[in-house]
């Protein structure tokens, strides 16, 4: 019998406690990354709501959302935004600051990875607190695009983030959920 999806990706996240500070279990997914049977899962099953519809662009946060967003464009047939920290694209960017835990962070994207009116689903491997998922959507609206959905390997519900997006009318789809921090 075929293991479960939560099955198949629990098993594959590594958990490391006290990361990166003392208290935080950090759920590392550079080992489902790794493991081609759990990868192949989880794109599968976070492209396939999307499937047939018609995505522009899937825009992924630095830096899982990269790999995750790379693979779920090349399965929608969809183009890709790299939205990434303050100062690391080459071309004329437009900027958001959030805010982090100890301050205040920017992220950017390219002042031409969108056009008003294209279809977006955002992607990122975890969603916590939602601060860094939220700025991404606002920085994507700022240049007019559909915000269609977001998409996140891991959930941990306790700390808000579903909670946040939801507020900003952005379906939020997870595949596994961690209660705590």
């Amino acid at each position: 019998m075929k293991p479960s999806l939560e099955d198949t990706l629990l098993s594959a996240i590594r958990n490391i406690p006290d990361y990166p500070k003392p208290g935080i279990m950090f759920r590392d997914i550079t080992t489902l990354l790794g493991n081609a049977r759990a990868f192949r899962r989880a794109i599968d099953e976070l492209v396939q709501p999307y499937a047939g519809s018609k995505i522009d662009k899937i825009a992924g946060i630095e830096a899982r959302g990269f790999i995750l967003g790379g693979a779920i464009a090349h399965q929608l047939s969809a183009g890709f935004i790299p939205i990434r920290k303050k100062g690391k694209l080459p071309h004329e960017t437009v900027r958001v600051a959030y805010s982090l835990e100890y301050g205040l962070d920017e992220m950017e994207m390219h002042k031409d990875a969108v056009e008003a009116g294209e279809k977006v689903i955002l992607v990122d491997d975890l969603i916590a607190t939602g601060g860094t998922a939220e700025a991404a959507v606002k920085l994507l609206r700022q240049m007019g695009a559909d915000i269609v959905a977001s998409c996140f390997v891991i959930d941990l519900p306790d700390l808000g983030g579903r909670a946040r997006l939801d507020n900003l009318d952005v379906p939020v789809r997870t595949l596994v959920s961690f209660p705590g921090h």
